[in-house]
This record gives C-alpha cells, sequence and structure tokens, in this order.
C-alpha cells in the first residue's frame, strides 16, 4: 500500500474560461512556502505483536543489507505510481523519486491511521548512502560551471545511461534494455583519450558484452526479461558508470 500526503500545498486552482492571465507581483510579499511531500509505503505483511516488529526492526538495523532491500522495495512501489501517473499526464518532466534526493528515509513499523499519516510506533533513521557520497567526490558543482561556461560538455552516452540506471533501480527491467543499448554503443563510440590501463580494460569488457545487450534490448520489445538477463544488464550499467567516472576524475 502507498499513501501519500502532502503539507501546505496550495489552494487547488479554480476553474476558468480562457487561458489566465499573468498579475503583478509584490515584491515585499513572504516568498511561496514550498509543499512537503510524505511518502509511506506499507508492507502487507502483519509483523505480530509489538515485540516482534520490535525484534524484526532490531534485525534490520544490524543487517545494512537487509534494510537497503527494504527501502529498495519500498521505492520501487513508489516509482511504479510514479512511473503510472508520468505516462497518465504525459508529463515527462516528472522525475522518479530516489533515498538520495529525499530530506529523510525511514524504515521503521506501526499500526492503524497512525503509520497511514507517517507517525510511526518505532523506525530508525537512514544514513547518506554510499551513493551520495560517490557523487559529491565527482564535484558536480563544478562540472554544471564548465558546462555553462562553455568549456565542457555533456556526452551523448551519459544521459540514456542514467536513464538505464533509473529504470533499474525503479524495476523498469524492459525499458532499461533498451536505454542501455542506447547509452553503450555511445559509450563505446566516443574516443577513449589518453586511457589509463584499468580504463582500457573496463571498456574492453564492455566490448565483450555489446551483444548480450543487444539480444537484451531485442528481447524486451517482445515480452519482460528473466532474471539472467537483468543480472547481466545490471553488472553492464556498473560497468558503464565506472567508465564515466574514471574519466570524469582523469
Amino acid at each position: 500500500m502507498l499513501v501519500v500526503g502532502v503539507a501546505g500545498a496550495p489552494a487547488p486552482l479554480r476553474r476558468r474560461f480562457g487561458r489566465a492571465k499573468p498579475k503583478d507581483a509584490d515584491p515585499a510579499a513572504p516568498q511561496a512556502t514550498v509543499p512537503l511531500t510524505t511518502l509511506t509505503a506499507i508492507r502487507p505483511e502483519p509483523l505480530g505483536d509489538e515485540e516482534a516488529a520490535g525484534r524484526w526492526l532490531a534485525a534490520l538495523r544490524a543487517d545494512p543489507e537487509a534494510i537497503e532491500a527494504e527501502v529498495s522495495a519500498g521505492l520501487e512501489l513508489i516509482n511504479r505510481a510514479v512511473h503510472a501517473h508520468r505516462t497518465a499526464a504525459m508529463d515527462p518532466h516528472l522525475p522518479d523519486v530516489s533515498a538520495e534526493h529525499a530530506l529523510a528515509v525511514r524504515v521503521g513499523h506501526g499500526s492503524g491511521e497512525a503509520l497511514a499519516e507517517g507517525r510511526y510506533s518505532e523506525a530508525a533513521e537512514l544514513p547518506r548512502s554510499e551513493r551520495q557520497r560517490l557523487r559529491e567526490a565527482l564535484r558536480p558543482q563544478e562540472r554544471v560551471a564548465e558546462v555553462l561556461g562553455g568549456r565542457g560538455s555533456v556526452s551523448l552516452s551519459e544521459s540514456p545511461l542514467l536513464r538505464a540506471r533509473a529504470d533499474l533501480d525503479a524495476g523498469r527491467t524492459r525499458e532499461a534494455a533498451l536505454q542501455l543499448r542506447i547509452g553503450l554503443e555511445a559509450l563505446l563510440a566516443e574516443p577513449a583519450g589518453d586511457a589509463s590501463e584499468a580504463l582500457t580494460e573496463t571498456l574492453a569488457k564492455l566490448e565483450d558484452r555489446r551483444q548480450i545487450t543487444t539480444e537484451a534490448a531485442s528481447e524486451a520489445l517482445r515480452g519482460e526479461l528473466g532474471e539472467a538477463r537483468h543480472g547481466e544488464m545490471v553488472e553492464t550499467v556498473r560497468l558503464c558508470e565506472r567508465v564515466l567516472r574514471r574519466r570524469r576524475l582523469g
């Protein structure tokens, strides 16, 4: 079950006939508040009584992989809803939800209306993830300044590879297969330049995975992909990301 709560949302617009006209803005008026959206993914399986639920949470606290799996399962449900809304509204700019961009990520247990409102009996708040720390190490602000200043550019492979990663994380395996094929072909076509031995080795591995990536994309057009194909795609995306990072860091 997915529960969506919005605090501080503006009042809904009144229906008008014709197009609304811009109005004068008051420079002295206070800035508009930003709505806060709370997304709560609730597991359908009961955890038992309060004591049993406490043991479940304690076990998660002691197992980083298990708590990461819980968060990933919740995000997959959330992004399935986002994807459905994006396509229903034909809004290509509606982004997926990620743990790294959330103000807080909590895993806990509760019951009834309190849990639906985001109030737990007991919860653990997750620390910043490794992926977020890695992004900071890549110094994205410097890259943005280079692109805006005309001293750098975004390569053709980066956007489809980012979309492939987002689709994989959200459980959209077929879409990921199509994006990965485009991204890999673009990555291998880009000049390697003065590549290090490690980068040359990774590019060679990707060249070897070219055929299976093409096959996965073709199979995705016909139907769902199996676990073996999914595993191949995860590894290929990981290798592509390694190439992008090494090129960025020199």
